[in-house]
């Protein structure tokens, strides 16, 4: 019997085992780099042990260190969590070598599924439908699909168009893969644009039972990440479901699979569908399941590894889940990741933590949390089940939209457009739903960036000028003048006067002004109240209503004309590390061309040139890492 587990990762996949260890009686070990010493994962824990290394990340990735820290506190198991380790055989057998009860399948089933084209071999061989790798891709092959063999994750995955391209973007795939992964095996498949991604979750003990848990979706991705997920997948006739389960449980017996584990295939238009990967650990979408079905997958997980037996079958699905994951980044600028401190994050509605079948929250961090480069850029999970889909989704939508969210850019607007969009209601699902509807997720509110400017204008004013107006005068003066600045770099300049009369603001002349707080703001239009929540925090305002939340930073009331930058200087956009330069100085380039490749949050980001030019200055070197701002590169644009 288990007393005592160590969970070898960090963020919200250990929070989550400890919830349902803190249930079972069991003891809890968490393991840090030093960034996350105070991190909530190592807080909720019994005890913690610290993980030395100069590369944050890559401290959780030592199998020694993991083995070494579990002896240490006397954890007599290990629970792998997600990621790189969770997939590692080679850690499985250092934790049962070491006397240690590993919660995870049998080092060789991880192993036969470790590369995805001896999985993909093997799965053929089972009987499974597989889309096969191509050795040598032709025209009548395109687009393709690059990926890495032996992860997962959306790191190194290409999609080629062009056989043109197909060179640079392997070479690409084998740099990322051999960073992320250890191995710099890729391989090609046909790429199917409106394929869907299902999966079929699996559970099985060592007596022999195999469990098909029912099934999600997961086709809305970015980066070929998952970013919105539900169960069960919508809109699969019986067959079809019938023949996913039966081949997910041929793929577990075929390797002699215990634990959670994950299925995944990609379904065509036309109800085929071929086995992608098996993923060899529980998924960070394992909520719907567990909000459809009632169960508790680390509970099972652990009760498996103590050698218990399974049921003959699993529970009925009931209803509709979805989940929504809440990223920091800015979907308009290329996803591009967000780091600095977390605020607040506060859901409107009562709800539970990693456990429940109602609203749900699964999150690493808390209010004071700092978002740096080191890890994935994930906040939280949100979780809404109903008893039907257009339910879900729509409570869910209300949910994110409400929520309070300081601190970095995140994709939370893109996340409630989506989860709105007639199509994704009609279930038109495809993995490249967010690229195709990209336009509609990703436009800029103009009007409600402009009301949130007005209000928090109006709060400021009320907080340095108490309960006199500021702007109130006998006589008729200068408008006050507020500058803000959006998410996506557009400036709003905020006028407007407190007369006897009331408010009266350029571009909104309509608008009154009925009450006015540091944290509250009142404005009517036509009759139509609208409140305002407002929080600052430095020059970082947030403006939150029901309709959803508008950050902004103020800026000085008049720009400094000594600022200047040179049109054809490339600056860092995020803290992170220079992966790769394309370019030399002295090179010819052309607009859109690649000069380097950073690495941030877990993704590579492109810095392309502004213009055709010439490559005048580079100061960006492999290895060195940058902070938002720096001077990476100036390109001196060509003569018209």
């Amino acid at each position: 019997m288990i007393t005592n587990l160590l969970v070898a990762n960090r963020g919200e996949i250990a929070r989550r085992v400890f919830r349902t260890c803190r249930e079972l009686g069991i003891a809890t070990t968490a393991v840090h780099s030093d960034p996350d010493a105070g991190a909530p994962h190592v807080r909720e824990a019994d005890a913690a042990v610290r993980l030395p290394g100069a590369a944050p990340a890559d401290t959780y990735l030592r199998a020694d260190l993991i083995v070494r820290a579990a002896l240490a506190a006397g954890a007599d198991a290990v629970h792998p969590g997600y990621g790189f380790l969770s997939e590692s055989a080679d850690f499985a057998r250092a934790v049962l070598d070491a006397g240690l009860v590993w919660v995870g399948p049998p080092p060789a089933a991880i192993a036969a599924m470790g590369s995805k084209t001896a999985a993909k071999r093997l799965m053929a061989e089972a009987g499974v439908p597989v889309l096969g790798a191509l050795t040598e891709p032709t025209e009548a092959d395109l687009p393709l699909l690059v990926k890495a063999a032996a992860g997962g994750g959306g790191r190194g995955m290409r999609v080629v168009r062009g056989l043109a391209e197909l060179p640079g973007e392997l070479a690409a795939a084998r740099a990322e893969a051999a960073k992320a992964f250890g191995s710099d095996e890729v391989f090609c498949e046909r790429y199917l644009p409106a394929g869907r991604h299902v999966e079929v979750q699996l559970l099985a003990d060592a007596h022999g039972t195999v469990w098909a848990v029912g099934d999600r979706d997961c086709s809305l991705q970015r980066r070929h990440q998952k970013v919105i997920e539900e169960a069960p997948a919508p809109g699969l006739s019986a067959e079809v479901r019938s023949a996913l389960h039966a081949a997910a449980r041929t793929a577990a017996g075929a390797i002699g699979y215990t634990g959670a584990g994950t299925a995944e295939f990609l379904l065509a238009e036309d109800g085929r569908f071929f086995f992608l990967e098996m993923n060899t650990r529980l998924q960070v979408e394992h909520p719907v399941t567990e909000a459809v079905t009632g169960l508790d997958l680390v509970a099972l997980q652990i009760a498996v590894a103590e050698g218990e037996r399974l049921p003959p079958e699993p529970p009925a699905t009931d209803g509709h889940a979805i989940e929504a994951r809440l990223y920091a980044e800015d979907p308009a600028a290329d996803w591009r990741p967000a780091t600095g401190t977390l605020h607040l994050l506060e859901l409107p509605f009562p709800y539970q933590e990693f456990t429940g079948t109602g609203l749900r929250l699964d999150s690493g961090v808390a209010a004071g949390s700092e978002i740096t480069p080191h890890y994935d850029a994930m906040l939280a999970k949100v979780v809404v089940r109903a008893p039907t889909r257009a339910a879900a989704a729509r409570r869910l939508a209300d949910a994110l939209a409400r929520a309070r969210v300081h601190g970095p850019a995140t994709n939370r607007d893109l996340l409630v457009r989506a989860l709105r969009h007639p199509a994704f209601l009609a279930a038109e699902l495809h993995t490249g739903f967010l690229a195709e509807h990209a336009a509609e997720l990703t436009a800029p509110d103009t009007e409600g960036v402009e009301r949130a400017a007005l209000a928090a204008a109006l709060a400021d004013a009320a907080g340095r000028r108490g309960a006199l107006p500021s702007g109130w005068r006998n006589l008729p003066s200068q408008p006050q003048l507020k500058r803000y600045r959006a998410e996506d770099g557009t400036e709003t300049a905020v006028r407007y006067r407190l007369t006897r009369t009331g408010l009266v603001a350029e571009g909104h002349p309509e608008v009154e002004l009925v009450e006015a707080a540091p944290d509250r703001v009142v404005l009517a239009e036509g009759g139509l109240r609208r409140t305002y929540r407002v929080a600052r925090y430095g020059d970082r305002v947030h403006v939150d209503t029901p309709a959803g939340g508008t950050a902004l930073t103020a800026l000085p009331r008049f720009p400094d004309p000594t600022v200047r930058t040179d049109p054809g200087a490339l600056l860092a956009p995020m803290p992170g590390t220079v992966l790769r330069v394309a370019a030399a100085v002295g090179d010819t380039v052309t607009a859109g061309q690649p000069l380097l490749v950073l690495e941030a949050m877990k993704m590579e980001h492109r810095v392309t040139a502004p213009a055709d030019g010439t490559l005048v200055d580079l100061r960006a070197a492999p290895g060195r890492q940058v902070e938002t701002g720096t001077l990476l590169a100036v390109v001196q644009p060509a003569e018209a």
